[in-house]
């Protein structure tokens, strides 16, 4: 297979614990192909929807996870994305215009051309990470999503304790717990909803935050069997890896499986073949469509290869 990896740049990657690293180095030892460019080298060209690609091929010691260089890479050439085998689109958010630009583009490509894009650009552009809880309102503790301070004011009165956060935030950023004496409240309402001009999330604050926002992997419409738990640490109330989490491997629990087991299947089938689910304690808190992680983490602290299987399921759905 010859596979493109639409993400960040190479340059930038750190190896010892980025996802698609791990998808690539897996790939590269089943002897495929590796392409990259990066959302900005996409073009329509009036026919075909191309981009200026780099073909490379992971170098040094594969024990090193921290070595640099760790790859070498060709001179960048026009392609059609119609001519690889897959195209994974791997760039990380912010979900801005460009992003969903970048999507229109894949979208051409696979309509007009055929391209192998995973995951499906609709399905991306279709499933908020915040908002596609509300399919599956069983799984959710209560929450809001408003732009109107006085309904923020009024969920806050009734739940006493609640997170709030924006929409379009990554790792953390922009989350703020607000307990039961307001403390800040107004001003954290006005900055969030610069003012009501944008729509906030509210949640009621899950006590079980203390023992991690597990992140839970779907691949291929199956659930990874281990979850990795990202726990807050010292003062912190969020447990986002790039917020200082601590991440912390561990088997599904019951009720990770039945969230899993119902929504697996669904995801799968609107060609969403990687899906990192969000869990704290029994509740389910995000979807993550546009490159979920995690990978690395749960490989080195229990053995089980994320990456052989999301590879697995990648020649699956190309056929």
């Amino acid at each position: 297979m010859d596979i493109l990896f639409v993400a960040d740049p190479l340059e930038r990657f750190q190896i010892y614990k980025d996802s698609t690293y791990a998808m690539m180095a897996e790939a590269a030892r089943r002897g495929y192909t590796l392409h990259a460019c990066e959302p900005a080298h996409l073009a329509w060209t009036g026919g075909d929807v191309e981009a200026n690609v780099r073909r490379f091929t992971i170098t040094g010691n594969p024990a090193d996870a921290r070595r640099s260089p760790w790859f070498v890479a060709q001179a960048a050439a026009p392609r059609s994305l119609k001519d690889f085998s897959a195209v994974l689109m791997r760039k990380d958010p912010p979900f801005d215009m460009e992003y969903v630009t970048a999507t229109w583009l894949l979208d051409l490509a696979e309509r007009n051309q055929g391209a192998r894009v995973f995951n499906k650009p609709q399905a991306i552009r279709d499933h908020s990470e915040k908002l596609a809880i509300g399919e599956f309102p069983q799984f959710v503790a209560p929450t809001l999503v408003t732009r109107d301070a006085a309904r923020l004011r009024a969920f806050h009165a009734e739940q006493g304790d609640i997170i709030l956060k924006p929409l379009d935030g990554m790792g953390g950023m922009g989350v703020f717990r607000v307990k039961a004496d307001g403390m800040n409240l107004g001003s954290i309402i006005e900055m969030l909803s610069q003012d009501g001009a944008r729509s906030v999330m509210a949640q009621k604050f899950i006590p079980e935050i203390q023992l991690g926002d597990k992140r839970i992997l779907l691949i291929g419409g199956q659930p990874v069997p281990y979850s990795l738990a990202r726990i807050p640490q010292g003062n912190e109330v969020r447990g986002n890896l790039a917020a200082g989490g601590l991440g912390r491997a561990q088997p599904l629990t019951a009720r990770d499986q039945e969230i899993a087991a119902t929504l697996a299947p669904v995801l799968a089938a609107r060609g969403l073949l990687l899906v990192g689910l969000d869990a704290i304690g029994d509740w389910l808190t995000e979807v993550n469509v546009t490159s979920p992680t995690c990978f690395r983490e749960i490989m080195e602290q229990t053995g089980f290869d994320v990456a052989a299987m999301f590879i697995d399921a990648l020649e699956g759905a190309v056929g």
